[in-house]
């Protein structure tokens, strides 16, 4: 068949480009197989000590150790977690800038009148390493000893506020979603962090707390609070006796704390792969488990398809309790 010359210049053209996209592969794979060559910077958004940032520094460690490269944790605390990921979202998109999560990465956008990222857009999600339900508990003079009961108590007149973590926090978007579901007269009562709460609920002060699960697992364990439900799917392994809210007859009242890892969007898709399966094998360790297991989370290590799946749902779950809840932190 003999080509025209506009048929001729459209066959160079289109083989032109394929040989383009194949050196482009060449090139990322060739950039992946060398990754990583320098350190690698980890920026939690939070102050050091934090669940994250423990959390950071476990899976930072285990990188550096099967990679043979540095992974050193950069904490860039202030605005709820919002300073730390603008700045990762204005970094250059090559493997070298990882940015470590909690769950304010999906409520901060509802929260904020205006976040400096966009959290659809401007990462890449790679995994949730871990994840730990939130809990509703109460001090030992509370007589409830199930929700249904507590509720009943509420209603009464018997209690009216609710102790949380600070603002924002999805322990205290769990006690909204809590106060919403049932339309209950409950004040929720923040505090500069988990400890400060979970001393006010053993002090009796606000007897109603509603906390993520590790930091009030020892005062429950001593008995200095009653446990009434978790807000996962399942019963959390650390407190095995307690049921969650679903087995309490009360349905999407699901909440955790989750800690998780992304990229800037743009990094090279084979990158993303191997910090996925690095961090998967990291996440699997029996170091890093039992430390997990000590903090109250639960190794998770999902792919970046079910992470992703988990944003575009908590972002538009968590903005409809914040409207509803009339909450706002400028």
């Amino acid at each position: 068949m003999k080509l025209t010359p506009m048929k001729l210049t459209k066959t160079i053209g289109s083989a032109l480009a394929f040989c383009a996209q194949l050196l482009l592969s060449g090139a990322c794979l060739a950039q992946a197989s060398g990754y990583p060559d320098h350190p690698v910077k980890i920026i939690v958004p939070f102050a050091p000590a934090g669940p994250t940032d423990v959390s950071a520094r476990l899976i930072a460690q285990k990188l550096s150790e099967q990679l043979k490269q540095q992974f050193f944790i950069e904490n860039q605390g202030g605005a709820g977690g919002n300073l730390g990921m603008g700045n990762a979202a204005k970094a250059a998109p090559d493997g070298y800038t990882i940015l470590f999560v909690s769950s304010s990465y999906v409520v901060n956008p509802s929260l904020y009148a205006k976040v400096p990222y966009d959290p659809y857009k401007d990462f890449l999600p790679v995994t949730m390493a871990g994840d730990a339900p939130n809990l509703l508990s109460v001090h030992p003079s509370v007589p409830a000893k199930n929700v249904k009961e507590l509720v009943g108590l509420i209603k009464a007149g018997k209690y009216n506020n609710f102790a949380h973590a600070g603002v924002g926090t999805t322990p205290h978007l769990s006690g909204e979603l809590f106060r919403l579901t049932f339309g209950l007269d409950l004040s929720a009562i923040p505090f500069p962090g988990a400890g400060p709460a979970i001393q006010s609920a053993v002090g009796g002060h606000t007897p109603i707390l509603f906390s993520s699960l590790p930091p009030a697992v020892p005062m429950i364990k001593d008995g200095k609070l009653r446990a009434l439900a978790v807000s996962s799917r399942k019963r959390a392994e650390v407190l095995p006796d307690v049921p969650t809210f679903a087995e309490e007859g009360l349905a999407d009242q699901e909440a955790d704390t989750f800690q998780a890892v992304l990229v800037p969007a743009g990094t090279p898709k084979e990158i993303v792969a191997l910090l996925h399966r690095e961090i998967v094998k990291a996440v699997a360790s029996p170091e890093v488990k039992e430390r997990f297991a000590m903090l109250g989370f639960d190794a998770v290590a999902n792919t970046p398809e079910e992470f992703a799946a988990q944003i575009k749902v908590e972002i538009p779950k968590w903005g409809k309790v914040i409207k509803a809840a009339n909450i706002r932190v400028e």
